[in-house]
């Protein structure tokens, strides 16, 4: 019997919630009535059994990509179409797209089911976004995921070829190889956008500095995907060079993804600087945090 996850509306009437063991997403559709209603019932039904789904190729899932897969699932494919651009590059498992693939599922089956003007699936920071004509969406950038404070402001218009927003970083809810607080990457897809961070946020490094505290990752999680690879635990302090050597470090490796059309923009942040690539055709840039008023990410 599959096991029924826990679904309701927010408090404010428009957001759906739809929370399952580690899946936790943020729902909101805009449009008719009765099709934001036909679409929340479709969420609910394509997310009622999912994590089953993934849960019974886990072991292929943690498995590091190749370029063929015998996984079934079209949520754990589409997790191995996202990585496999990196294969070759050195590890990566499907799991590095996991979030990003849950929100463009449960989009894709609302948009299967619903005319809308606007939507957007928010699977903890990674966003599967539909825009309708003249519709647009506001992101409030972090400056780490764990903590509250909008410091920037990123619009995606409905032109624009952006459907997918992730975060990652060592202050995430995954563990990270590099230092990085946070790297917000922008793709065609969440799916797409969620590999690419988790490339990008492993990137921006300073490896064997003796500030940088690493663990095997398999010490803190025994089934984790990275097995005994040294996950970042702590930064202590970097000079203003270092951090700047780190970023630059992250900044090359998006530049490559930007020229190869993985992605169509990434801001990295570390240690209070933020630097900027090729996001809504700004010109690459290096700054101190900015915090805007009124920025809010809906």
């Amino acid at each position: 019997m599959t096991r029924r996850p826990q679904i309701a509306l927010l408090s404010d009437g428009r957001r759906l919630h739809l929370q399952d063991g580690p899946i936790d997403l943020i729902v909101e559709a805009r449009g008719a009535a009765g099709e934001v209603r036909a679409a929340y019932e479709a969420a609910a039904q394509r997310f009622t059994g999912l994590l089953d789904e993934l849960c019974a190729e886990l072991p292929e899932l943690r498995t590091a990509a190749g370029r063929r897969t015998s996984l079934k699932g079209v949520v754990a494919r589409r997790m191995h179409a996202a990585v496999v651009p990196y294969a070759a590059d050195g590890f990566i498992t499907p799991m590095a797209a996991v979030a990003g693939s849950v929100a463009e599922e449960i989009l894709g089956a609302m948009l299967s089911a619903a005319t809308l003007d606007r939507a957007y699936v928010n699977n903890g920071g990674d966003i599967a976004l539909h825009l309708g004509n003249s519709e647009q969406f506001s992101v409030g950038l972090m400056d780490r995921p764990d903590r509250d404070g909008v410091m920037r402001s990123m619009r995606v218009d409905a032109e624009d070829p952006v459907r997918g927003i992730a975060t990652s970083g060592r202050h995430g809810r995954s563990f990270s190889l590099g230092i990085a607080d946070a790297v917000t990457v922008l793709a065609a897809t969440a799916s797409q956008a969620d590999a690419a961070a988790t490339v990008i946020a492993n990137a921006v490094d300073l490896p064997g500095h003796p500030a940088i505290i690493r663990t095997p990752a398999s010490e803190i999680q025994p089934d984790s995907d990275l097995g005994a690879r040294l996950v970042t635990r702590g930064v202590g302090e970097l000079s203003r060079n270092e951090i700047a050597d780190a970023l630059e470090s992250g900044a090359e490796c998006a530049r490559q993804l930007f020229d190869r059309g993985l992605i169509e923009g990434a801001v990295l942040r570390l240690c209070g600087d933020m630097l900027v690539i090729g996001a809504k055709d700004m010109e690459e840039q290096r700054t101190r945090p900015l915090v805007l008023e009124n920025a809010v990410g809906a």
